[in-house]
């Protein structure tokens, strides 16, 4: 029987290689007064901000833009929107990396209001935004957050009593969405790598959801399916073929609409607190936690007498699937289990994927980090005790 369920809308998106073209003509639908918001070294570099500039000179249109060095905290927002909130931008154009995107989103949320961002986020602020924005287009260059499908803003203040909080509204998802895999080529190893792991661990973690549904299950499979045959490809050899590059973009963005639907489980119910106490790419710490996550998800999951068997199957499925085996064998579902966990740590160690403790967390840190861990909708119950377990095995 398919259960009752509720399925957000997505951006309209324009996926394909050469799609940025389209922006120069999706933008005068808005208006000729646009707002960029970009990451702070690779778009240069590479030499498309150039040929971007170019293209917005030619045909008149008027643009300010702003530069991203990190993931966006209240006050990067507040100073961006109080700089350019008297300009009247028709429309904000954020590309860059999953920083750069969730920027652009909060940027353009926040330009219609005279207020700190602050007061906004869930379990910080007292307000509730009212999807009032300017109109947002995404544009990733990075295959990892699936920001650009997504209606909430990641805002991080780290420090000891530091926070990784959103701002959230249905009217935040961007208006479009424009994934072009040619922007994807110059992304180093290291952040490709630390971007394929958190595109899989929101893939995986949607998958096993307690909120999953028919459609974010048939979605997260095929997302797995791509990022499982191309991950290593595109952080060594196949890093400047483009059809790589597609399939890990695909994958990215299929995490995206999978989390706002099903929910994340236990590893980005760790992501939030660490991400806040310590400055650590959100793509380390999901990728670094995923194989220990796991373990111990299916350890508890095996435990259970008979209601674990459904959601020891759907990890099974997904052991198969990256063995290129597409049915499952009903008496091998503990063997592919274990063939999930062996994948994951064989990722890990190829990606060189750091441990936590090259950040400079350490044991003292791990009581406070339990404490403020959520399992989110984690398809197990796990203890305090195995939460730490977690961690004490990545430090």
């Amino acid at each position: 029987m398919i259960p009752s369920f509720s399925f957000a809308r997505i951006p309209y998106i324009i996926f394909g290689a050469g799609k940025l073209n389209e922006l120069y003509n999706i933008i005068p639908k808005f208006g000729k007064n646009v707002l960029f918001i970009i990451g702070g070294n690779s778009l240069k570099k590479s030499g498309k901000w150039d040929d971007i500039t170019s293209i917005l000179e030619n045909k008149s249109i008027n643009f300010s833009s702003t530069s991203i060095y990190s993931e966006p905290s209240p006050s990067l927002v507040d100073e961006a929107t109080a700089k350019f909130r008297d300009k009247r931008f028709d429309l904000v154009v954020g590309i860059g990396g999953g920083s750069v995107i969730d920027a652009g989103k909060a940027i353009s949320a926040m330009l219609p209001k005279n207020n700190s961002i602050k007061n906004y986020l869930e379990g910080i602020g007292e307000k509730s935004h009212d999807g009032i924005k300017v109109p947002y287009i995404a544009i990733p260059t990075t295959s990892g957050t699936g920001s650009e499908a997504t209606k909430n803003a990641v805002i991080s203040e780290v420090g000891p009593d530091g926070f990784k909080k959103s701002l959230r509204h249905d009217n935040l998802i961007p208006d479009v969405a424009i994934i072009d895999p040619q922007l994807m080529i110059s992304c180093p190893p290291s952040i490709s790598a630390a971007c394929g792991m958190d595109a899989f661990t929101q893939l995986l973690e949607a998958y096993v959801s307690s909120k999953r549904n028919p459609i974010t299950d048939t979605l997260a499979y095929n997302g797995m399916k791509y990022i499982g045959e191309n991950l290593l490809l595109a952080c060594s050899t196949g890093s400047s073929d483009v059809s790589i590059r597609a399939a890990m973009a695909y994958g990215s963005l299929l995490s995206g609409i999978t989390l706002a639907n099903a929910g994340l489980g236990i590893v980005h119910g760790l992501a939030s607190p660490i991400g806040g106490m310590y400055k650590i790419p959100h793509g380390v710490v999901c990728g670094t936690l995923l194989s220990e996550a796991t373990k111990i998800n299916i350890e508890m999951l095996q435990k259970q007498e008979s209601g674990g068997r459904k959601g020891l199957k759907k990890y099974a499925k997904i052991g198969a699937l990256l063995k290129g085996k597409y049915h499952l064998e009903e008496g091998k579902i503990n063997e592919f289990c274990s063939m999930l966990i062996e994948t994951l740590e064989k990722w890990t160690d190829k990606l060189k994927i750091n441990r936590l403790g090259k950040y400079g967390i350490t044991y003292e840190d791990i009581e406070k980090i339990v404490e403020k861990t959520s399992l989110k909708n984690n398809p197990v119950n796990l203890s305090n005790e195995y939460i730490r377990n977690i961690v004490i095995n990545r430090l």
